[in-house]
């Protein structure tokens, strides 16, 4: 992806003299970049270099942080909040999430449950590295985010994907079940699913959840974009689940996305107390736990229900009108399929219909994108969806109609060149 882009990098950049190259261990060798951040790159490193982007890769909000969180994490500076915390987290941060969930959506937890993480990221570490075994079989559905299968790669494990197109992007419990095999371990998932924003029906999770339980399989479920999920689809939890179907299920949930606080690294994990604990001992040699201050906003933020509410109300709302304009303008493109997502701020676009024998795959169409119009997307390979490019509406509606007009021209040019 962007190779013209980075050829040119590092023909500009100086000769090192240094032969001998660093010893990097296998386990971080074998691991991939991620293509998201990747992305994001090329698009700060064209602006520092005074060219007009339009960014329809980005991954976060482009919102603010709400300013009341802001105030709340002052407030904690000004309390003294700036030394070490236990581990799992302020007591006040788990009661807080406990007691959040329990009035959100009917879930029954102890606190002890919760563990407080350095973002998402940590909490789905933490999960499989306190649970997989060199060896063990993980099942990740097809299109993936792309660090799922790069945690599995980093502990030793073995990746099984299942392929879900024929489902329209859309995990059943059939699936599941034909995936399942004495040697798995774990089933990853994540809905609103990222990249295709797709959501799994409330009564198919648990159908999912019950499969694996039955083959004492564990779930791990990334929940980070729980609350951007569009009617009519409904939002649900797999912590609101009974206790003997939780205790194969950790949620890895964080802040970033809820609040648009990506860069406070703030997340955390629901998980019976006994994964709980290993998790604990695990973080207590790394991170320690996540700052102090910030999990103070965190939980002030959970208890204050109004005003959370009221935040994430307006940016799902956004959202919504965002989506409402971009899907049917993609759709519009003559050879371009996209289907309609019901969560989370991205679009899985099928640019296969494009491919020929110059652009043989979606990573030189989304090449093209940049070096014809700087538009930046996310080439699909990363997510498992070679042929597919995500694009992302968490950028405002004057950014996107830029976006998909310099899209479809060149698509259009493209397909006419084609047929000459």
């Amino acid at each position: 992806m962007f190779d013209s882009f980075f050829k040119l990098q590092k023909i500009m950049m100086p000769q090192n003299t240094i032969t001998k190259s660093f010893p990097v261990s296998r386990n971080v060798e074998k691991l991939q970049a991620s293509s998201t951040l990747k992305a994001a790159q090329v698009a700060g490193d064209l602006r520092e270099r005074g060219f007009d982007v339009i960014d329809l890769s980005v991954g976060e909000p482009d919102f603010q942080t709400p300013e009341f969180i802001k105030e709340f994490a002052w407030e904690g500076l000004q309390r003294g909040l700036t030394k070490y915390t236990p581990t799992s987290g302020l007591k006040t941060f788990q009661e807080s999430i406990a007691e959040f969930y329990a009035e959100e959506f009917g879930a029954s937890f102890s606190p002890k449950e919760v563990i407080a993480t350095c973002g998402g990221k940590q909490a789905l570490f933490n999960a499989a590295c306190t649970l997989l075994n060199p060896g063990d079989k993980v099942l990740i559905p097809k299109p993936y985010w792309v660090t799922f299968p790069e945690i599995v790669n980093f502990v030793g494990a073995k990746n099984v994907f299942i392929e879900t197109e024929e489902t329209d992007f859309i995990l059943t419990a059939e699936q599941v079940k034909n995936s399942i095999t004495p040697k798995t371990k774990l089933l990853i998932l994540n809905s609103p699913n990222n990249p295709t924003g797709r959501v799994i029906p409330p009564e198919e999770m648990r159908r999912i959840i019950e499969v694996c339980a039955e083959k004492e399989v564990y779930v791990l479920t990334d929940e980070c974009y729980l609350f951007f999920v569009y009617p009519p689809a409904e939002v649900f939890t797999s912590a609101s689940l009974p206790a003997d179907l939780r205790k194969y299920i950790c949620v890895a949930g964080s802040f970033s996305k809820t609040y648009a606080m990506t860069g406070w690294r703030i997340g955390y994990t629901i998980a019976n107390e006994e994964w709980s604990r290993a998790m604990s001992k695990l973080q207590s040699h790394s991170t320690s736990h996540p700052t102090s201050f910030v999990q103070y906003a965190c939980a002030c933020a959970m208890q204050d229900n109004t005003k959370s509410k009221g935040a994430v109300n307006s940016m799902r709302a956004e959202y919504e009108k965002r989506r409402a304009w971009l899907i049917p303008s993609l759709q519009k493109i003559e050879g371009l399929k996209c289907s309609n997502p019901e969560g989370a701020f991205y679009a899985l676009v099928d640019v296969r219909g494009f491919l020929n024998a110059k652009l043989k795959t979606s990573a030189g169409i989304a090449d093209l994108f940049l070096k014809e119009a700087h538009v930046v997307v996310t080439d699909g390979a990363g997510f498992g969806a070679d042929g597919f490019l995500r694009i992302s509406y968490a950028t405002d509606l004057e950014n996107l109609k830029k976006g998909v007009a310099k899209i479809k021209n060149l698509l259009q040019a493209t397909k006419t060149k084609t047929a000459i």
